[in-house]
């Protein structure tokens, strides 16, 4: 049983959109590989450190089908899209025109409005909009668009946009594409080799389990050419350990945004949970977690607010029950069930390590709930 594999408190935990549940071997892997070559010899741990960093980008390569010199870790995804927007010529110029979706993150529109110069031109995308649709997109989508923004999930709806089609349409109009993989990855699968997208970015502390402070970007071998990044520091260079301040050389992978002196130790943490899923695989997560899903679908439909379809759903049920919101949310919190609440309703999320029984005690806590209230 895939359960037995984390660290499970008491209670039915369904916040996986937010934070995943630690495998119980992570302690060990982090001593293992963080402290003990820092604890065991008097030689400085770097090389051991450096090497065991590698195994994330290695981690990140088989989980999405990409070769590893095109990652880079980063601390966040907000500085990771500071990094890419500022280091690209295009984004730079006088008159850029930039689209995304005003559903996306708040903090991916924080970077855009700060990383980019003032006189660019951010288009949004209404809410009202059905962002699972490529004609939708299509519409926006313009031929003087320079940079097109995709979140492959928004966190608030549940819903799932075409990547693969929005890249696509990208192309025909002569648009960089960036994705945001935070709410996807590790429960929807995306292979980048066939997607073939500008840039990515994304994070380990969700749906991977890896905790915060493990994020990464991702750029298209086509684009590292054109890639110049502005923050940069020893580990940017094609040779840190050179130490001659008068000569830099960006790196020849994606580890020209790589920056100063790096954490180490998220990455470990994180290395040993994507290995995990890149293991199991993907796709194996996204029918265990459908399947959940579907449960929900059938017996509390009248209040599902999020898509409803694979192609167009999330690993996450928003749930919309007007005015009783605050009573099934108390309902769910007595009975020891992790959801929580953002503007269109209840966020649930079933992983690999939740089970039917979980879910039945889900549905039935709701149904009695508003019962209650009847």
């Amino acid at each position: 049983m895939l359960k037995n594999d984390f660290c499970m408190a008491n209670g039915c935990y369904l916040l996986n959109h937010s934070v995943g549940r630690p495998l119980k071997n992570t302690q060990q892997y982090l001593a293992e590989h963080y402290f003990l070559p820092w604890e065991s010899s008097n030689k400085e741990p770097w090389q051991q450190w450096l090497s065991a960093v590698e195994q994330f980008t290695t981690a990140l390569s088989q989980l999405f089908n990409t070769p590893s010199s095109l990652f880079c870790p980063q601390v966040n995804l907000s500085s990771g899209l500071t990094k890419l927007l500022m280091s690209h010529s295009r984004l730079q110029q006088k008159n850029c025109k930039v689209l995304m979706a005003q559903s996306d993150f708040p903090s991916m529109g924080f970077v855009m409005q700060n990383a980019l110069p003032a006189c660019t031109q951010i288009i949004f995308i209404p809410e009202h909009e059905d962002l699972s649709d490529i004609n939708v997109w299509s519409r926006y989508l313009t031929a003087d668009i320079d940079l097109v923004f995709i979140s492959h999930v928004y966190s608030n709806t549940g819903v799932q946009a075409p990547v693969h089609e929005v890249v696509a349409q990208s192309k025909l109009v002569n648009s960089l594409s960036i994705i945001d993989v935070a709410q996807s990855a590790g429960v929807i699968p995306l292979d980048l080799s066939a997607l073939d997208a500008d840039f990515m970015i994304g994070s380990s502390v969700k749906w991977l389990c890896g905790g915060p402070g493990a994020a990464y970007l991702w750029v298209n071998k086509n684009q590292l050419e054109c890639c110049k990044p502005k923050d940069v520091g020893w580990f940017s260079h094609q040779n840190p350990f050179e130490f001659d301040i008068h000569h830099f050389e960006y790196n020849s992978s994606a580890l020209k945004f790589w920056g100063g002196t790096p954490s180490v130790a998220p990455y470990i943490i994180a290395a040993n949970s994507i290995n995990y899923f890149a293991k199991l695989g993907v796709e194996k997560i996204r029918a265990h977690n459908f399947a959940m899903v579907t449960l929900i679908h059938e017996q509390l439909g009248e209040f599902v607010f999020s898509p409803i379809s694979i192609e167009k759903c999330s690993g996450t049920v928003i749930l919309d029950f007007k005015g009783d919101q605050d009573i099934v949310f108390q309902a769910l919190v007595n009975k020891g069930i992790s959801v929580d609440v953002r503007k269109y309703g209840i966020r649930v999320s079933p992983h690999i390590y939740n089970t039917i029984d979980d879910m039945l005690l889900f549905i039935l806590t709701v149904k009695q709930a508003i019962k209650g209230v009847d």
